[in-house]
Parts: structure tokens; C-alpha cells; sequence
């Protein structure tokens, strides 16, 4: 980057689809550094400022040194929150320019437009309020960051992955009285009910409406429909799993993935073998496709018992990370 400016000197603007080129570099550049696993291309930032609750004016933040955006944050607001406003923070800082104080500027950024954001919506104002940051964890900047701000870990994740390498999964047998289908647009709308009934009683859940569903599950560019699994009962979605597939990673790692985005089941089908048979299908269906392993990520405190199912069903841990939390009523630190 040549001579950088000093850090009280950085532009700060907001982000938009001209600072899409630039927000992919800094990407890249955190992915090689920090080994999040996150490979990403221009058309997935450009769905980001395409979220049409999401205001980019407000609710980005890049600091740039001339062409270079050497960090950014995005405040996601949690609409449809059930039990608490848990506002979700996406933000880096260029390897480069770490422990110079901007992650902080960011976090301070992040905090306002969180309480702002929070006091002004009449239905979330009514819960408490927090502020989420997610990150590696082994990423020990970030973990000291968030301690001097005031944030605690309150969430761990595991990334797992399986090799289809070997031979094709035995099928499981659907359970009595539902069937195996592909994912169809005519289901799409019992889906989504299926869903927020699936993880109503997860940590962080919202209610996903049709503008949601529409705009982070069904019409995102990764979606793969063909790969995805209904298990229905008469006109009922019982369970699904919905597979993305990411180009930007393929051509990063030369390996193909099928990503099990989101799989679930209603509370009144569980326990009867949903889950597994989903699963052994889109096993058997990616290995049949040419992927070349299958990948998820877990909530290591899952009610349902995920984690042990899918190690279980042979995935292994690949990467760890966490989500620390700060109550926006909270007092916060003094300024460093």
C-alpha cells in the first residue's frame, strides 16, 4: 500500500457497489491471514448492499487510505427478534493496519449505530438490546478487543466437513408417513413456516419473513435448489436441508463443497429420523454430482444434540470460532 496515511486520517464513507472491488481485496487479504475459511466474491458483497433492510448509508462504515478500504464494519439489525435484539456485526481490519486503534474506531461505530438503531424501532426497543461480534478462536486480537470493550464470549461454532472419497452412504429410509423430495419452489413458503418452527427454541432466533427468506435463503446467489431436501408430510414441509454451493470457494481451493446451509426439523417430527435421512440423501446425491466433500457449521450448545449427530455421521471439526456478546445497556469501557 506504499506510505499509509496515520489512522486519524482514514476517509470515512459508507459502503456501496463502487466499493465492492475494493471490500472483495480486503476480504481476501483477512482469509489468507486469519484462515477463516470465508471465500467470497463480488456478487456475494453486492447481495449485502442489495438487503433490502439494510441501510448501506447507515449502516456500513468503510475507512479507506486514497483507493484502499483498509476496514469496514455492517450493522445487520435482528428484525422478527423473539427473546432479545442481538444486532450482528460483520466488520475486519487489513492485517496491515491491526493494533493501530481502528478496530476499536469501528467497535465505538458499531455500539452507536446499534443503540440508534435499537432506541428507534418500536418493537425491538421493547427487548434488551446486545451487540454481537463473530470471529475465529484462535483470533487472539479480536478476543482482546472484545474483553477491553466489555464484550464476553457467550457462543462457540464449529465448521465440519466430510470427504466423499469413499463409498456412496447406505440411504436411511424416510420416516412412516412423510417422503423425500427435492427442494421445489411450490414449497417455498411452507419451508419458511417449517423453519421458524425448526429453531424457535434456538439461541438467537428470528422470525424470517418472506422478504428474508427470500433475500439471504431461497434467492441468494449460492442457493442450490436441486441439491436441497424436503421431507414432507401430505401438503407439510416436516424437515428440510437447503445446500448452498460457492463459487468464489471453489476457485480459491479447487475443491468443490456442498454446504449445508440450514437443516431442520419441526418440533412435532423429531425424533423420528428426519434429520439422518435428509442427510444421507444430500450425502448421496453430492457424491454423485462430483463435490467433493459435504460442510457445515454447528452451534456447539444445540438443543437438538447436532453436534454429536454429525460427528456421528462422520464430519470432523475443521475450523472453531466465536460470538461475543455486549448488552447495550451496559456502561461502556472509557475511551483508550
Amino acid at each position: 500500500m506504499g506510505e499509509r496515511l496515520p489512522t486519524e486520517r482514514l476517509e470515512a464513507r459508507p459502503l456501496s457497489n463502487e466499493s465492492v472491488p475494493a471490500w472483495l481485496q480486503l476480504h481476501q487479504a483477512v482469509e489468507h491471514v486469519d484462515d477463516t475459511g470465508e471465500h467470497l466474491d463480488a456478487g456475494d458483497l453486492t447481495e449485502v448492499l442489495a438487503d433490502p433492510k439494510l441501510d448501506p448509508e447507515r449502516d456500513s462504515l468503510g475507512l479507506w487510505d486514497g483507493p484502499h478500504l483498509v476496514a469496514y464494519a455492517v450493522l445487520h439489525t435482528p428484525h422478527g427478534a423473539v427473546d432479545a435484539a442481538r444486532f450482528s456485526a460483520d466488520a475486519a481490519v487489513h492485517p496491515d493496519w491491526r493494533r493501530r486503534g481502528i478496530g476499536t474506531r469501528l467497535v465505538t461505530w458499531l455500539e452507536d449505530r446499534a443503540q440508534v438503531r435499537h432506541a428507534l424501532d418500536g418493537e425491538l426497543s421493547k427487548l434488551p438490546g446486545e451487540l454481537l461480534l463473530n470471529g475465529m478462536a484462535d483470533q487472539r486480537d479480536l478476543a482482546e478487543l472484545a474483553e477491553r470493550r466489555g464484550f464476553t464470549p457467550c457462543r462457540w461454532w464449529f465448521d465440519m466437513k466430510q470427504s466423499l472419497a469413499g463409498s456412496r452412504p447406505e440411504p436411511r429410509p424416510a420416516p412412516e408417513g412423510t417422503r423425500i423430495v427435492p427442494f421445489d419452489a411450490s414449497y417455498a413458503e411452507a419451508t419458511r413456516l417449517a423453519h421458524n418452527d425448526a429453531f424457535r427454541d434456538h439461541w438467537n432466533f428470528t422470525v424470517l419473513d418472506e422478504t428474508d427468506w427470500r433475500t439471504w435463503v431461497i434467492g441468494a446467489g449460492t442457493f442450490q435448489p436441486a441439491m436441497s431436501r424436503l421431507l414432507v408430510a401430505g401438503d407439510e414441509v416436516a424437515a428440510y436441508l437447503l445446500v448452498e454451493e460457492s463459487a468464489a470457494e471453489t476457485a480459491a481451493t479447487g475443491s468443490r463443497d456442498c454446504h449445508v446451509a440450514y437443516l431442520g426439523t419441526r418440533r412435532a417430527f423429531r425424533g423420528r429420523g428426519a434429520a439422518p435421512a435428509l442427510l444421507r440423501d444430500v450425502l448421496g446425491a453430492a457424491r454423485d454430482a462430483g463435490y467433493d466433500t459435504v460442510s457445515l457449521t454447528v452451534d456447539t450448545a444445540n438443543p437438538s444434540g447436532a453436534l454429536g449427530f454429525y460427528e456421528d455421521t462422520g464430519f470432523a471439526v475443521e475450523r472453531r470460532s466465536v460470538t461475543y456478546a455486549r448488552d447495550l445497556a451496559a456502561a461502556r469501557p472509557p475511551a483508550e
